[in-house]
């Protein structure tokens, strides 16, 4: 199976294959996949990596609570040594969730529970789920259109921290854990020596860095780009990523690391240019683009975050949350805006038939503008929220990227809604049936 899984991502770095099998399930089939000599790959919508010493075992995250049994039950087919460590990468739900199965196990044969480690912010980031939990539920329906998705309250809290390096040792193998910034504050990537494996978690995924998800906390992009660059150092011969397939060969994992890196850096420079030009936050999310020579790269497309969504990121960090635009310092509601706006064009219907215009013209962007202060200023017109629906129905199909599927789907569901009168969730859940959609 493992010679397999290699020539499958030899093929899909080669150009001659994509990832979209492996997101699909291909391979994760609820066993491991031994990589390197006492090193396993458990493939997963996280995956998880599993890591034998002479007299236990190390895991460097844990997936998903819908993977939980199936983790516990393939490991224990690898090697029924005792879990020593289970480490977190960072505290997103589909990396903490699958230490509970290995608890009871301890539990039940009477011997220590495993040692659960993360960076001390990760402590931070639970309280803070805590606290916002009806947010983070509202966000990840619409961010995955999963109109099931619940938020945990429950969380497996590390028994240790560390803050910026650690070292845990295994049945005699060093296991490095170092902290940087990137898609968390509180992110983890490891170094395992002898068999000079490493584990990046989030900060490698196969996919445009998700450096600016617009609907979740601060990124810290330049930040990430140091920590690539930190891991360039190691001269790895195999990158497990958080998300997706490994990367084999030394010159292909520092090629992908610092690839990665030049992209953000990149974006950040020409961010920051900008600004200390004292240009507007609209100028800038227009006229900052991607290196044309990284945007085609297999692993650097945006299917989940975006570059547009990166420079706002990078604007909320060192900027704040003033645009440049006067008028939206301290603005009027929307509603008394659309309304004025409506009146001026005639209407709702006025203006809803002239953002049909523009979709017609392909001024999709244009569009959305002008549909949305029509439903604004005329909230139960039907008619209005017929071509708000058909309008994002249109937006979603032409991006690539989850996160404004995810945006624009929810907003044709929610006019679907208010024309049928079953309600958002409901005009979700009748979409999404049949797919399968993970919340993170």
């Amino acid at each position: 199976m493992a010679k397999d899984f290699l020539a499958y991502c030899d093929e899909v770095w080669r150009g001659e294959a994509t990832t979209t099998d492996y997101q699909k399930g291909r391979w994760q089939d609820g066993h491991v996949i031994e990589l390197a000599d006492g090193v396993a790959l458990f493939p997963a919508f996280g995956n998880v990596v599993a890591v034998r010493g002479e007299d236990g075992l190390l895991l460097f995250d844990t997936s998903h609570e819908r993977f939980s049994a199936r983790l516990h039950t393939a490991v224990r087919a690898w090697s029924d040594l005792p879990l020593r460590y289970a480490v977190y990468s960072h505290g997103h739900i589909d990396h903490v969730f699958g230490v509970g199965p290995f608890d009871a196990e301890a539990d039940e044969l009477g011997r220590p529970r495993p040692v659960v480690v993360g960076h001390e912010a990760v402590v931070a980031r639970f309280d803070r789920y805590k606290l916002t939990s009806g947010y983070n539920e509202v966000i990840n329906q619409r961010q995955f259109q999963r109109a099931d998705a619940r938020w945990p309250l429950d969380y497996r809290y590390p028994d240790v921290t560390y803050r910026d390096t650690m070292t845990l040792t295994v049945g005699g193998r060093e296991v490095r854990l170092h902290h940087g910034k990137g898609e968390t504050d509180d992110a983890t990537y490891a170094y395992l020596p002898d068999q000079r494996v490493l584990m990046t978690g989030d900060m490698f995924i196969w996919v445009t860095p998700n450096a600016g998800n617009p609907q979740k906390v601060q990124r810290y992009p330049r930040e990430w780009a140091q920590a690539l660059r930190h891991m360039a150092e190691f001269g790895a011969e195999m990158l497990l990523p958080g998300h997706g397939i490994p990367i084999i060969g030394a010159d292909r994992v520092r090629t992908a690391l610092l690839d990665t890196a030049e992209y953000l850096e990149s974006l950040v420079e020409q961010a920051l240019e900008l600004m200390n030009r004292g240009a507007r936050l609209d100028e800038i999310v227009h006229a900052v683009r991607p290196p044309e020579h990284l945007a085609d790269k297999p692993y650097l497309r945006p299917v989940y975050d975006e570059p547009e969504f990166v420079v706002r990121n990078v604007w909320r960090l060192y900027g704040g949350w003033y645009d440049g635009n006067p008028a939206h310092l301290k603005p009027a509601p929307d509603e008394q805006l659309a309304t004025a706006l409506a009146g001026l064009a005639g209407g709702a219907a006025a203006l809803a038939e002239r953002a049909k215009a523009a979709a017609v013209a392909g001024e999709l962007r244009l569009a959305c503008h002008l549909v949305e202060f029509a439903v604004q200023a005329e909230p139960d017109d039907a008619a209005v929220h017929e071509v708000r629906a058909d309008i994002y129905a249109q937006r979603a199909k032409q991006e690539l990227s989850t996160m404004s599927r995810g945006v624009f789907t929810w907003a044709a569901a929610e006019s679907r809604g208010r024309v049928s009168g079953t309600g958002v969730l409901d005009e979700v859940a009748e979409a999404s049936k049949g797919k399968t959609r993970w919340a993170i």
